[in-house]
């Protein structure tokens, strides 16, 4: 191929990601040209509701899945964690290069810690898992709806007075804002979303052109964490109107799987971790979440309109 056209977000770090495997690319293929197909989506539009009110996590990656499909653009880049469990037919996740740093970051205008909060302090969020996550350790505190791209947030938070925000310190990273961040979150107090710091790269099932230049961009560790990670996320059938997280490290020819289903005010949340060979990944994702629900999951998803989801045949 000469040339090749990347569909992506208008925001800056999504813009910033697609500029970013463009790169990559042109290092790896000297002479391809490369373009972005720019695009604004519902996500990016509907911002006066949280997510979980006005669709969940599809909201960002439907239109862009669609360019793909009709032809507009040879490939996209997504932040997994924007992704839905089940991607449409013809469409494939093509390459996870490797993950940036998962964890959770507070961005606080006085410098405040998570354990320096005063009482009844005000957060921002947008995020149901850290309004979970948040609360469970400080019910005290009060979680004020947050939406828009990363320097959007930052600029509320100021702007509302509010004690801080969490974000993702991976946006935050590439983004080159960490003097914003007064403490990164450990994954032991935030457990991060399921993909959260992964580059999903997407393209047609049947452009083995494309599949090929995308190659050398995988990393296989992060192909097998994910894997554990969107096994467990659908099988809860679970986005962003659930409270629900799940990470998942690999070290040798091991996988260990942490995750989580919680209410967003923190009042129940039920943990769980596994561990296996990393070929047991898929598997073992859906285990976890099979765990969770006889623990208490289920009550929560039926709390919140999701039917209990069949047992696996």
């Amino acid at each position: 191929m000469k040339a090749i056209r990347i569909a992506t977000r208008q925001s800056p770090l999504a813009l910033w990601q697609a500029r970013h495997v463009g790169s990559l690319l042109s290092q790896l293929h000297p002479g391809l040209q490369v373009s972005l197909v720019e695009m604004s989506t519902a996500g990016d539009r509907f911002l006066a509701a949280p997510l979980s009110t006005v669709g969940g996590k599809g909201l960002f990656v439907k239109e862009i899945e669609q360019a793909l499909l009709d032809g507009r653009a040879d490939l996209a880049v997504h932040s997994l964690k924007d992704m839905t469990s089940v991607l449409p037919a013809g469409l494939l996740l093509a390459a996870v290069p490797k993950r940036e740093d998962p964890r959770d970051a507070f961005c606080s205008p006085s410098g405040l810690t998570l354990d320096t909060l005063p009482q009844g302090a005000r957060v921002g969020t947008s995020s149901l898992r850290r309004s979970c996550v948040l609360r469970s350790w400080r019910p005290d505190l009060e979680i004020v709806s947050l939406r828009g791209n990363v320097q959007t947030r930052l600029a509320r938070t100021r702007e509302l007075g509010l004690a801080g925000a969490v974000l993702a310190y991976a946006g935050l990273k590439r983004l080159g804002l960490e003097e914003e961040i007064s403490e990164v979150i450990s994954t032991g107090r935030s457990l991060p979303a399921v993909g959260q710091g992964v580059l999903a790269i997407q393209c047609r099932t049947e452009d083995g052109e494309v599949r090929h230049l995308l190659a050398p961009l995988e990393d296989a560790a992060t192909r097998v964490a994910v894997t554990a990670e969107r096994a467990f996320m659908a099988r809860l059938e679970g986005g962003c109107t659930v409270p629900l997280a799940g990470h998942a490290t690999v070290e040798g020819s091991s996988v260990h799987l942490r995750g989580l289903v919680g209410r967003p005010d923190g009042s129940k949340v039920v943990r769980g971790e596994r561990s296996g060979p990393v070929e047991t990944a898929l598997s073992l994702g859906e285990a976890l979440a099979e765990e969770l629900l006889s623990r208490g999951a289920a009550e929560i998803l039926k709390d919140f309109g999701h039917p209990k989801p069949a047992p696996e045949p």
